[in-house]
This record gives structure tokens, sequence and C-alpha cells, in this order.
């Protein structure tokens, strides 16, 4: 299950803050919540994924958190701790005492190797409409403009300050990843060691250099 969650995760990040048809509307808000978070020293997101599988019947639920520094990041749920130092991404599977070392491929623009564009992806390859306005935030969907695309719709919550409070990515197989973010902080600051592998951590731990 561990590697099926990740794989979820990773898609959702990679496209819930991702538009041609643009509501001025909402794209004034995602403007601002996207200078907000660029311009922080990090964005820490604790976060409660869940994953319903229309067609399996299958309900999960995971806590986790991210933290995202320029090009680096660090995320961590229970199956799994993730290190992107912005030249390899470090997996490790604390069950099984082993890590794993891959590298991006340098043409692939996603956030395997350009984290910050989780903060700037709704600006190309999306429509766009404005839900939605209350005293508690904006509801905005967001829409594929590629007729192939493997889901339908990803509807972002964003509040009054132009902090993430949930996001809904629903996919054409009948699977829906709900990510709830219980703790929004752009004021932390992590030195860049914080988002690479310390090997003299995990002394007993079997390493697996995946790299060419």
């Amino acid at each position: 299950m561990n590697k099926k969650l990740i794989i979820f995760l990773i898609a959702f990040l990679y496209t819930s803050i991702a538009s041609a048809q643009k509501d001025p509307a909402a794209l004034s808000i995602l403007e601002k919540f996207s200078k907000k978070a660029l311009s922080a020293p990090s964005v820490s997101i604790k976060f409660l994924l869940i994953v319903d599988d229309a067609l399996e019947d299958n309900h999960i639920e995971s806590e986790g958190e991210i933290v995202i520094k320029e090009n680096q990041y660090k995320l961590t749920i229970p199956e799994n701790i993730v290190w992107f130092d912005g030249e390899a991404i470090y997996t490790l599977v604390p069950d099984v005492d082993e890590v794993t070392i891959t590298e991006p491929d340098p043409d692939d623009e996603t956030f395997f190797s350009a984290p910050s564009l989780l903060f700037t992806m709704y600006r190309e390859g999306y429509k766009m409409r404005l839900i939605s306005e209350s005293e508690k935030g904006s509801v905005i969907d967001l829409y594929p403009e590629e007729l192939n695309a493997d889901f339908n719709r990803i509807r972002l919550n964003i509040d009054k300050l132009y902090n993430l409070i949930s996001a809904e990515y629903k996919r054409k197989d009948g699977i829906t990843m709900i990510l709830n973010a219980t703790d929004y902080n752009l004021k932390k600051s992590y030195k860049d060691n914080f988002f690479s592998f310390d090997s003299k951590k995990y002394s007993n731990i079997d390493i697996i250099d995946m790299r060419f």
C-alpha cells in the first residue's frame, strides 16, 4: 500500500495547485496564493490525505507532512520518507530498512524535479472558475484543457489570507483524492541539510542507488 499511496500523493501534488478560459476572479486569487507561497522561506503543509476508489470500494486515509523550500522538499507519511535535495530523490521505507536513490529526468518539468512549480502550474493547461466566496474563503474549480487528461476536475479551497484549506482531485477512473491541510505554515526556515538524506542516522539500512 505504501507505493500506491505515495504515487497518489505525488500525482495529487503535481496537479492540485495547477488554466483558454481563465476566470479573472479565480486567477486573481491564485496569483495572490502563489505570490505568498513563493515569497516565504518555506511552505510546510501538514495534511490528511483521503483516497476513495469507487470502483474497488476502497478507502484510504493517511496523515503526513511536506516541506518545500525552492526546489527542495521533504515528504513524510507513515510508510515513507522522501527527500529531494535538488539533485537526487531519496525514498526511505522504514519497515524494510531500505532507501532507494533516483535521479529526476532533467527534462521533466514536474514536482519531482522542480517542487516550486506546485505554486505556478495553474498558469497554463487549465480552465478555471470561481465557484463561491464566503467569509471562510474561496472555492475554485480547475478543468484540464486536454480532453485525454486522466482527471475531470480539481477543486481548491483557499482562505481569505490565501492559504490552502483543501483540494479535491477527481479522476476519470473513479478515484477521488482529497487533501485537507491541517496546518499550512509559511514562517518556518529550514537549512538545506533538512532536505538531504543523512546515512549516518540510518546505519543498518540498505541503500539502492539507481542513478546512472
